[in-house]
């Protein structure tokens, strides 16, 4: 069983002038677009097989990411069923600079574990092995359970 730990992916991405909208800020496509590809690399983390995007729960921006601001985004597994796994989401706008950060956007992705001939197939349950990530699955199930 994978620890929730093991599933833990934080990647970055400087929001650049092509990624921004009318408000010169990142346009919301590429900011999902971008999650869901770190979500998808913490979902294979955790079945240890190819993963496709099934869902999206409560996708919500709360505010913007300039342009030369950097999207950090975080992702970690907090549930999987037979052959899906629940991905929970962060991403923050992060000051090059400065290195401070604030929430951004929060969400949950659902993926599908494929097999190589594209058919479903079953994934592990999920172990929970520390105080922190107690702390995180209570974190994730709170805000999408």
């Amino acid at each position: 069983m994978p620890a929730l730990s093991e599933t833990y992916i934080e990647n970055r991405q400087r929001v650049q002038p092509n990624h921004a909208n009318n408000y010169e800020s990142v346009h919301g496509g590429n900011l999902m677009k971008w999650m869901d590809e770190v979500g998808a690399m913490s979902a294979m983390r955790f079945a240890g097989e190819t993963c496709v995007t099934a869902g999206v729960d409560e996708f919500s921006f709360e505010r913007p990411i300039p342009v030369g601001e950097i999207a950090v985004i975080e992702a970690y597994v907090f549930g999987a069923g037979r052959s899906s796994v629940r991905v929970f989401l962060r991403a923050y706008r992060e000051d090059p600079l400065s290195g401070e950060r604030a929430k951004t956007t929060e969400a949950c992705f659902t993926y599908v574990a494929v097999d190589a001939d594209g058919r479903s197939t079953t994934v592990p349950e999920l172990d929970v092995e520390s105080a922190n990530e107690e702390e995180l699955l209570t974190v994730a199930e709170r805000v999408h359970g």
